[in-house]
């Protein structure tokens, strides 16, 4: 039997999950009603703000704490502020989030608070040297900190390649953007590798990247080597998430058209990866989006699905459910 979803007075999506001062904290992107048709570019994702959720315990209430943060707030943004996460350290919290610039580019942007719950304020401008979409921020247990983010078709990630030499104003550390990729667009063909996530260590301030982004490899268990464009059952779509147990760094992701949440592990937060297998099976609704977090001893996932809005994609809802790991380290679904 599917779980409830956790909110029911607005709809909500790609949810963030942490725990802060004891309590469940929830950092989802706020899906709302649109006229815009469903297409692969995901234009009908048009969200604006971000709402902080709550739980006391696990099978508690669920506390909205309202607007954090919204496009009027951040002077860089033109649209779509899609999945978002958050990260505590040294007593502050930030808000990560992605969204589209003035030149419709996806951008990631960081907002400081003195609480959990917000609010929000925005820095002026997004991260020097960020792009794509879905960032996931990881604290490491040395008190270091790292972003991860990408995403493909929409996630404009495929947009990206290295340069020819001829400077573009949207350059990024020798990366063009290309806006003709854009839309449903991936590396395909034997022996081609897929598009890797990105991941870069984060400032001390937690408000820049210490260095530039670099590739984060997930590799085939059968052959070691980066699991192939192609694979389409295996490979990076978008959604990161980190997070380590028992020594062991996890790095989960969605597969996008195949709608699976899968799962890699490795022994450095930069990798390598390799493939171990899925978490979820597809939902219904298009996207599949999740976070995993331990609360109270036990390990929960967080993801959405559209049941509440009887499958309208683009209005997706919030759920949970328990997971738990076997001897040698898997994942199941309890």
């Amino acid at each position: 039997m599917s779980p409830k979803p956790l909110i029911t007075q607005l709809y909500s999506a790609d949810p963030s999950a942490h725990v802060f001062n004891n309590k469940i904290y929830i950092y989802p992107s706020h899906d709302r009603e649109t006229d815009i048709e469903f297409n692969d570019n995901g234009d009908q994702y048009d969200m604006v703000d971000y709402h902080v959720f709550s739980m006391d315990s696990a099978d508690g209430p669920v506390t909205d704490h309202g607007v954090v943060l919204s496009v009027e707030d951040v002077p860089w943004v033109s649209k779509q502020m899609w999945a978002p996460d958050a990260a505590e350290k040294n007593g502050k919290y930030y808000l990560y989030f992605p969204a589209r610039d003035k030149s419709g580019i996806f951008r990631i942007g960081v907002a400081v608070a003195n609480a959990p719950e917000g609010p929000f304020v925005p820095e002026e401008s997004y991260i020097p040297g960020s792009y794509s979409i879905d960032p996931a921020s990881f604290v490491d247990e040395d008190g270091k900190a790292y972003l991860y983010f990408g995403g493909i078709w929409g996630g404009q990630l495929q947009c990206w390649s290295k340069g020819n030499g001829e400077s573009s104003p949207h350059d990024v550390n020798g990366l063009v953007f290309d806006a003709s990729k854009s839309g449903p667009q991936e590396p395909s063909g034997d022996g081609v590798p897929a598009l890797s996530p990105r991941v870069a260590q984060l400032s001390d301030d937690m408000l820049s990247f210490s260095a530039p982004p670099h590739d984060l490899q997930i590799l085939a268990p059968e052959s070691g080597e980066p699991i192939a464009a192609d694979d389409h059952e295996r490979r990076f779509f978008e959604a990161a998430w980190m997070h380590r147990y028992n020594g062991t760094y996890y790095f989960s992701y969605s597969t996008g058209d195949t709608h699976y949440l899968a799962y890699a592990t490795g022994s450095s937060p930069l990798g390598p990866f390799t493939y171990q297998g899925r978490i979820l099976e597809p939902v219904l609704g298009w996207t599949t989006h999740h976070s995993i977090v331990e609360f109270q001893g036990k390990w929960f996932l967080f993801y959405h699905d559209c049941e509440l809005s009887d499958g309208v994609d683009h209005l997706r809802s919030v759920k949970m459910r328990e997971i738990v790991y076997d001897e040698e380290g898997r994942i199941h679904l309890a």
